[in-house]
């Protein structure tokens, strides 16, 4: 007599569990490695950089693996995944972007091959330019001008793309120059200091009227939005 089999071919439901617990497995891989590895990149590759210009580096090494500020990384990495960072209104949402004045004009900063960048005033989208922020100065008058601009990993970067335009802004040293283009004029800037603040720090968009300023604000560290980088230059 023969006997025969039939194969169940229907998961059953451990076979479900197993496979809605390696779903989850690997979106938790996918989301450590998404907030892991611009940290790790910047432990080898910039944190040296910080020490050397005697910056104080957005991940200090004795707090480094510190519940709060992995947590905080966490929750801005959070925010990156919701909030749009490619509009300049909401670095600051509490401050104002209305009634800018329609300025454009070029800025150049060659230590990191960044030439003839376009600054606008006219909107708050950084994928387009970079942007002014306020209206009350402009380069080359007495002020402080506050100027946004995007940056990402290193890797990306694409002097052509204004999403990756401050890419390689964490190797600005004192003493570098910048040049803006405005009306035909060259305006020559020196880097006077390099610092890093939080991301709600509103000081460093103080007005200075003892002479005529710059100041770049970007994220960091490169690929992140949990700290803000502060680049000041002065008119020379």
């Amino acid at each position: 007599m023969t006997k025969y089999y039939y194969k169940n071919s229907r998961l059953s439901p451990k076979s479900y569990i197993r496979i809605l617990s390696l779903l989850i497995s690997l979106l938790g891989i996918i989301i450590f490695l998404y907030v892991s590895f611009p940290l790790i990149s910047y432990q080898i590759y910039f944190a040296p950089i910080f020490h050397e210009q005697k910056v104080e580096i957005p991940i200090p090494k004795s707090v480094y693996a510190g519940s709060g500020n992995i947590g905080s990384l966490l929750s801005n990495a959070g925010q990156s995944l919701t909030v749009d960072y490619t509009n300049a209104g909401n670095w600051y949402p509490t401050l104002n972007f209305e009634g800018l004045d329609n300025l454009n004009y070029l800025i150049s900063i060659p230590s990191i091959n960044v030439i003839s960048a376009k600054v606008s005033s006219k909107d708050t989208d950084l994928t387009r330019h970079m942007v002014q922020f306020n209206k009350d100065t402009k380069p080359g008058k007495v002020g402080n001008t506050i100027i946004f601009g995007h940056s990402t990993l290193p890797q990306l970067f694409d002097p052509n793309n204004y999403k990756t335009i401050l890419a390689n802004a964490y190797k600005v040293k004192v003493g570098d120059g910048i040049v803006v283009t405005l009306d035909g004029k060259e305006l020559n800037y020196k880097v006077q200091s390099v610092i890093v603040v939080e991301p709600n720090d509103t000081s460093v968009l103080a007005q200075d009227l003892s002479g005529s300023f710059i100041t770049l604000i970007t994220c960091t560290p490169p690929g992140t939005v949990w700290k803000r980088l502060i680049i000041k230059a002065k008119l020379i």
